[in-house]
């Protein structure tokens, strides 16, 4: 994986590498009120990290941008400080806290409001872009996937969690993370589908309308057992 990234970096490079003879001859950058520019590279930032990773490096990013290094760190003091604001604008920005609100709301049958957040949540968030930077900052061992799941996703799962309880009327499990395992296997085989479909390019005859249905109903068949057998705690291994 580093050494395609590293490969996809140098070509990167070299395909915005000014030619010798035109070496003299940057365009001008064109002036932007500096809200507009932010937006700029950051919409910029997002898209080159994304498909060369976080380590690629910002001289390229800044060409890509259309920019000078110089202009880029006015606007962003160092890379940490840009891949900071990627996070915030395009890892945690997409989740939109009534979806929620709407998960907690019972009036609604719980499989409806589950199918109609995942497919909500597939579109809006697990993108090919998305998925790519969340993968990279993963294998570089930036913060930005325990930030995403410490911020988002455990209260998501906990969510989650609580409103099959109270659909089957059966207790919590006592221990936290125990309920966030349970979560979890919603949770993540959704995140793994959108992770086969865009990067993996796993396609199938399954359409995802069909396959996020799918899972939701294992989870939901699955649940009774779930809280019935862990409720008291986690059972011993044997």
């Amino acid at each position: 994986m580093k050494a395609k990234s590293d490969l996809l970096a140098t070509k990167r490079q070299a395909a915005v590498q000014p030619r010798p003879a035109q070496a003299s001859k940057r365009r001008p950058t064109s002036r932007l009120p500096a809200a507009e520019r932010k937006a700029q590279i950051l919409a910029k930032a997002f898209e080159f990290f994304s498909e060369y990773g976080l380590t690629a490096q910002t001289r390229a990013l800044a060409d890509a941008c259309g920019v000078s290094q110089r202009l880029l760190y006015s606007v962003f003091p160092n890379k940490a400080a840009l891949i900071d604001a990627v996070y915030e604008a395009n890892i945690a920005g997409p989740f939109k806290a009534v979806w929620l609100v709407k998960l907690r709301d019972r009036s609604i049958p719980l499989e409806q409001r589950l199918l109609s957040f995942y497919r909500e949540y597939y579109d809006g968030v697990l993108t090919r872009k998305w998925l790519r930077l969340f993968l990279y900052a993963s294998l570089a061992e930036v913060e930005m996937a325990p930030a995403y799941i410490s911020a988002v996703i455990r209260t998501l799962l906990e969510t989650i969690v609580d409103e099959t309880a109270a659909d089957l009327e059966l207790a919590l499990p006592k221990e936290p993370d125990l309920r966030q395992e349970i979560g979890w296997l919603l949770h993540g085989n959704l995140s793994h589908l959108a992770i086969r479909r865009h990067v993996y390019r796993n396609s199938t005859s399954v359409g995802i309308e069909a396959a996020i249905q799918l899972h939701v109903s294992a989870y939901l068949a699955a649940a009774p057992v779930l809280f019935t057998q862990y409720a008291a705690g986690q059972p011993r291994v044997c």
